[in-house]
């Protein structure tokens, strides 16, 4: 499929996924949104042979939140047409947070607003230093709604307290102080960190990642005693699936499993 504010690129069983906006700094309109909405119902459907996505923004900024064009569509809304509008959004990063596959972030610049949502939807999230990052909505007199699911998930309540309401921009390394961020490197090592993630994904089974994956949102609320029945249900159904068999028989045999890079 063909996009206008996207570009994909494929490496193997690696997905690249880039946001294509360089010159409004990768900031989100309704089309950015419906192409990355579309990107991702085709991912579902083909992601047998794609093992990882790699997602990241053209030119300095990964994404500076919402475009300036569509703000000023947005400010002659009716109530109605913003709950549209706002579903729509909302469908987006669901439907990136659901992947079955993993989905790493790598940010330089700038992740601001839904582009801090972004990185909350990413599973693993690698930043260049100097990167900023902000829930910055209250700042319009609005408020971080729409990411809010996926923010509360990914830094918890205390942060999202403090910087949803303050709509404060913060650094890199206070991203991954709070969880947003799981590596924060110099400008110049950032694609070999995210590399290093490709490669321990590609040498775990993907079945297995997937089934992780999955299981994570599961058991995350709920109490260790309400876990137990779930968690042991999922365990019991890999170690009989032939990629468990796969994995135990080659650990066993000290040799490589069959999907290992």
């Amino acid at each position: 499929m063909a996009y206008q504010y996207l570009t994909t690129k494929r490496e193997g069983p690696i997905e690249y996924l880039t946001l294509h906006r360089p010159d409004v700094r990768n900031a989100f309109n309704e089309q950015t949104i419906e192409e990355i909405a579309k990107w991702a119902a085709g991912m579902r459907q083909r992601s047998g042979d794609v093992r990882g996505v790699v997602l990241g923004g053209a030119g300095p900024v990964f994404c500076a939140g919402a475009d300036v064009s569509w703000m000023s569509k947005m400010i002659h809304y009716t109530e109605e047409e913003n709950l549209r509008d706002a579903m729509a959004m909302s469908g987006m990063f669901e439907a990136l947070d659901e992947l079955p596959v993993p989905l790493i972030g790598r940010v330089q610049g700038a992740a601001l607003g839904g582009g801090a949502g972004l990185a909350a939807v990413c599973d693993i999230v690698v930043a260049d230093e100097r990167a900023v990052f902000g829930f910055t909505e209250v700042k319009l007199g609005i408020l971080p709604a729409v990411i809010s699911p996926f923010v509360l998930a990914k830094i918890g309540r205390s942060a999202a307290r403090e910087l949803c309401l303050t709509g404060a921009r913060f650094s890199a390394a206070r991203a991954r102080e709070i969880g947003l961020v799981h590596a924060v490197v110099a400008a110049d090592e950032l694609d070999a960190r995210v590399a290093q993630y490709v490669r321990e994904v590609l040498t775990s089974g993907p079945e297995g990642v997937a089934a992780a994956k999955a299981l994570i949102p599961k058991v995350w609320s709920r109490s260790a005693r309400e876990a137990m029945p779930v968690a042991a249900s999922a365990i019991a159904a890999r170690r009989v699936s032939a990629e468990g068999q796969e994995g135990m028989r080659a650990f066993l045999d000290k040799r490589k499993p069959s999907w290992s890079a």
